[in-house]
């Protein structure tokens, strides 16, 4: 009994944690015939601090205060944003331009005059200020699009360096490590995306052995994959207006039907897979915040590894979590207890998440 009740309480706790995975944002450069381009994109909360946009204090902010906030994000950001060409630093020629996307981006360009021959050095100074957990996305290319570099910068190391002499060796390094930083945040996400948890521990709850569970993973697996790579690609996307509270309906859906239905559900894996469609949505929101959801093959690497991260991540909690619910099924005196009460508190969490996600 004090095994599930602890079980119950770290659920509970665990969902009122923030349901996503710290700030993302991304530096995408290009180096052309005459200049470097550099477009930066983030999040209007990540920025909004640094940058206020509620001129009037009404604790809203319009349409005309969001334009007329441009010439100030693009100011502070020209000033955290180093550039360094050939050992020389340079500023850019122009104020930058700053666009707004429908997902609440701020989307900054800046232009700089001359073009490295030896080296580029880009350091990106505002992650001092930004908090821990943010991570920023930076990939160089050439005039044809060829990727020269890419890195995930951090708080703890903010800088990319860029040897243009042709090293293949330093290329290949720099794809591993992309690959390696796109897993990393895979993992991140599922193990901080408690509402992908809570909504994979409800379907587990009712499992008593492996194949069971081994299937409703799976289809999971499967579902998700699939959506992730439509939105990751630019196949086919829908808004995260409509996405992120129906994640947190599926939550809400399968916990009832724990309630109602007890430990015998029939069909749970097709249940898993549809609703799996929509959490493929709402993971491609991470690449999406990033700005690297394109056609171009630069996503393939980073959409491989992130999805990869995130199957580690599933499987390294589901090995944990297992374990303890076959225990407890296996034992009568609790085994409906710990199946109703666990499935009303994530019930009650995805019932939060919902109205949270619909009326705020």
């Amino acid at each position: 009994m004090r095994t599930y009740l602890f079980l119950a309480g770290l659920l509970l706790q665990s969902g009122l944690a923030v349901a996503h995975a710290p700030g993302l944002s991304s530096i995408d450069v290009a180096i052309k015939a005459d200049q470097v381009v550099a477009k930066l994109t983030f999040a209007l909360q990540d920025i909004e601090a640094f940058a206020p946009m509620d001129s009037d204090l009404d604790a809203e902010v319009s349409a005309a205060e969001r334009e007329a906030a441009k010439p100030e994000i693009a100011k502070m950001l020209a000033e955290q944003l180093r550039v360094d060409i050939d050992g020389v630093d340079v500023a850019a020629t122009a104020p930058g331009i700053v666009n707004y996307d429908e997902q609440n981006n701020a989307h900054v360009e800046f232009g700089f005059q001359a073009v490295p021959h030896k080296q580029l050095l880009l350091q990106s100074k505002l992650l001092a200020w930004l908090p821990d957990g943010h991570q920023q996305y930076v990939t160089v290319h050439d005039a044809v699009g060829k990727t020269l570099s890419e890195k995930m910068l951090g708080k703890a190391d903010d800088q990319l360096q860029v040897a243009l002499a042709g090293n293949t060796s330093a290329e290949s390094h720099s794809g591993l490590t992309a690959f390696l930083d796109f897993l990393k945040l895979g993992i991140e996400h599922i193990v901080t995306g408690y509402d992908h948890l809570l909504f994979l521990f409800a379907l587990l709850a009712v499992t008593h052995s492996f194949w069971p569970a081994i299937k409703i993973i799976t289809f999971f697996t499967i579902a998700h994959s699939i959506t992730l790579a439509l939105a990751g690609l630019d196949l086919f996307e829908l808004p995260s207006s409509f996405v992120e509270p129906f994640i947190a309906a599926t939550i809400v859906y399968v916990s009832v039907e724990n309630l109602i239905r007890g430990d015998h559900p029939k069909g749970r894996q097709w249940l898993t897979f549809g609703f799996g469609l929509i959490h493929g949505f709402g993971f491609a929101s991470v690449l999406r915040e990033m700005d690297i959801s394109s056609g171009d093959t630069g996503i393939l690497l980073p959409l491989l590894s992130f999805n990869l991260g995130i199957e580690t991540g599933q499987i390294a909690v589901a090995s944990i979590v297992l374990p303890l619910i076959w225990w407890l099924n296996s034992k009568p005196a609790i085994a409906e207890k710990f199946l109703k009460s666990c499935s009303a508190m994530v019930a009650l969490m995805g019932t939060y998440w919902l109205l949270e996600r619909t009326l705020l």
